[in-house]
């Protein structure tokens, strides 16, 4: 099924467990450069639209996880594993004929990760940026505690609640989490501009159980190091002290590189909330660079 628009084409791809809705920017087929897939978790494919603007020389493809946006899942599951989703980039990445390089943003860095050690022929280039891996941390223990305490204020009070706790935990904070830290009361979610009332859901990609094992995922360090793929773990220069920055850190140490240093924050390729276009004009370097 292809449906039309401007110069974006959207396909999907049926599979028995989803049927997963892509974008592909610019040429269908590249003249030159190699695709440039971009993927993150629980982002969908609009939130790198902007991204894929400024880099008007690619072909550039973005997705909808399984089960979030247009993509519709057919398994009867509800849990986002990395190794699922690293099984449908495959699939795309199959449909689509070429290994591809691409830039994966955080749950979806660890998709990415995954995916690598899974299928190192896929991926040329990976532009992995701030993936949220806990258990890469010398504060391991409390980060997760951390994180557990985001899911019971989601599962106590819904959606306001658990988002502000999230938000102060993972952009608020700085360093390991220490007694200072789990000392403090819960953020009031009007301090981020969150609704206080509890609608009742309790199914949020990010904030319920379904997404746990996301930042639980441990990287195979060892597959990564042997594959072909060019891995590159990026922070953003505003983040290199709070859980995203750290857990990029820990995880370039781990494959005996540094952290390759990207414009803004962790959404720092989205609209409104950094500086999309110094962004692409930083991968476009990167990604040359890596030839």
């Amino acid at each position: 099924m292809e449906t039309v628009l401007n110069d974006m084409q959207t396909f999907t791809l049926n599979t028995p467990e989803v049927d997963l809705v892509y974008d592909v920017h610019g040429p269908a087929r590249p003249g030159g450069d190699r695709p440039l897939l971009m993927i993150g978790q629980p982002m969908t494919a609009e939130y790198f639209a902007t991204l894929a603007s400024y880099l008007p020389e690619r072909t550039v493809i973005t997705y909808d996880p399984r089960g979030l946006g247009r993509s519709v899942r057919k398994d009867g599951r509800t849990e986002n594993r990395p190794q699922t989703q690293a099984e449908d980039i495959h699939a795309l990445i199959t449909e689509f004929g070429t290994p591809v390089d691409m830039f994966a943003s955080s749950g979806g860095a660890v998709t990415a990760l995954a995916l690598v050690s899974a299928h190192p022929d896929d991926i040329t280039t990976l532009v992995a940026h701030e993936p949220p891996l806990l258990d890469v941390l010398p504060d391991a223990d409390a980060a997760t505690r951390a994180f557990d305490e985001v899911r019971n204020a989601y599962q106590a009070k819904g959606f306001g609640a658990g988002m502000a706790a999230f938000l102060a935990m993972a952009f608020s904070w700085e360093g390991e989490f220490t007694d200072e830290y789990f000392a403090r009361p819960l953020p009031d979610p009007a301090q981020f501009g969150l609704p206080a009332e509890d609608d009742g859901s309790r199914d949020d990609p990010l904030l319920s159980d379904n997404s746990a094992t996301v930042p639980a995922y441990h990287p195979d360090i060892a597959a990564l190091i042997a594959a072909r793929t060019r891995v590159l773990i990026a922070v953003g220069e505003e983040s290199y002290n709070v859980l995203t920055g750290r857990t990029a850190a820990a995880t370039a140490s781990l494959l005996g590189q540094e952290v390759t240093v990207f414009p803004s924050n962790h959404g720092g390729f989205v609209e409104g909330q950094g500086q999309p276009e110094a962004f692409a004009n930083r991968l476009r370097e990167v990604l040359t660079a890596a030839g």
